[in-house]
């Protein structure tokens, strides 16, 4: 459809051309890394060359790097990996309550192997405060897994401040840095983790291709089985392609991070002033704390959010309610509860996530259709 608006990058973002134009050739001419004729040895010269981009971008050795399957898989990988290679050791785990659902699911499965799990809360900013982490940590505490910024409200923690804490008593820290990779600086060795994880789709990268930093030395034990690719860590022949665009979106992203972000973030609150200034009963979710440039999650007392994605779909936006992996469940967001506000305040949200080439003119559209279809101070909202 001819001018439609897209601020959903949170959920997904369109490939680069120029990430596609190095992924053809590996797509419709690719061979399998493992094996050992010319062919086979063409493709593993790609796939070693992708994740030297990739670990040249992090700052970390080109062997701490393993490329999955998503940044789901990367998730899961890292705290059910870590669980069990350290179980001996102990069983305690520590997390939050807004967390991705690929870390809190992975958080239950561990529990049905009977490890301990402590989800800590977060205040009305969706922060996690410092103290309350030190105070969760125990001696029999093996892992502690923070996302970086969150994929709803946009909040990033003081992963730096958690990381060092776990580091004092010798805790394993993992950030899952998905939502963050295009906006902020995620070195690990700037923020102290132990590892990371990253996903391609979230910075104009293909989709079903992710990355987990694990540092040197941390043991991990293997969720796939099979041939051993990937250092042992992941069997599975690579998505070269997908490894190559991965590699290529992640360069493209660091590239200008800092300017890209001042102007999207100088959009985002563009966007929400207009709201904010006509709409009645509105409300910023995450309002106060650091967030990312790009993401605006609003909250419009007494509406509905399907209503109103579906009313703004007509117009030719799309936005969410939160997070596309839940898109489809009409309960409120299990992040948006963890902030503590009143129920009236739960069930009529949109999430606008501006994409690095969102203009002004799309943000004054999008801000100026929200008004007319939500109402302005004059109107009547639902109670």
């Amino acid at each position: 459809m001819a001018n439609r608006i897209y601020l959903d990058h949170a959920a997904t973002t369109p490939v680069d051309e120029a990430v596609l134009a190095e992924m053809l050739p590996h797509m419709t001419g690719g061979y399998n890394p493992s094996s050992l004729h010319a062919e086979g040895r063409g493709a593993r010269a790609a796939l070693d060359a992708a994740r030297d981009r990739v670990a040249l971008a992090l700052g970390v050795g080109r062997k701490e790097i393993v490329f999955t399957g998503s940044g789901s898989e990367a998730d899961t990988m890292a705290i059910v990996g870590v669980a069990r290679a350290a179980a001996t050791r102990g069983r305690h785990v520590i997390s939050t309550a807004i967390e991705h659902h690929a870390v809190l699911h992975a958080l239950q499965a561990l529990e049905g192997e009977g490890f301990k799990i402590t989800l800590l809360p977060v205040d009305e900013r969706g922060l996690v405060g410092v103290a309350d982490f030190r105070a969760a940590l125990r001696d029999d505490t093996i892992l502690a897994t923070v996302m970086l910024a969150n994929n709803e409200i946009g909040t990033v923690q003081p992963v730096s401040e958690l990381a060092a804490a776990a580091r004092e008593r010798g805790v394993l820290f993992h950030t899952d840095a998905v939502q963050a990779a295009p906006w902020l600086d995620v070195a690990p060795a700037k923020l102290g983790v132990d590892l990371l994880s990253i996903s391609a789709h979230k910075f104009y990268g293909p989709k079903g291709v992710g990355a987990l930093y694990v540092r040197s030395g941390v043991a991990l034990e293997p969720i796939v089985y099979g041939g051993g690719q990937e250092f042992g860590r992941r069997s599975g022949t690579e998505n070269v392609a997908g490894i190559i665009g991965l590699a290529a979106a992640f360069e493209r992203a660091a590239a200008g991070r800092e300017a890209r972000a001042q102007r999207v973030g100088a959009l985002r609150d563009r966007l929400e002033a207009r709201i904010l200034q006509a709409v009645k009963d509105a409300r910023v979710n995450g309002a106060g704390a650091p967030r990312l440039p790009n993401v605006s999650n609003i909250s419009f007392a007494g509406r509905d959010s399907e209503s109103m994605l579906m009313a703004l779909d007509l117009e030719g936006i799309a936005v969410s309610s939160g997070s596309a992996c839940t898109s489809g469940v009409l309960e409120p967001s299990h992040v948006i509860s963890a902030l503590g506000v009143e129920p009236r305040w739960q069930t009529g949200i949109l999430r606008f996530s501006l994409g690095a080439g969102t203009t002004a003119e799309e943000v004054d559209r999008v801000a100026a259709t929200v008004i007319r279809i939500i109402g302005s101070h004059e109107s009547t909202l639902v109670s």
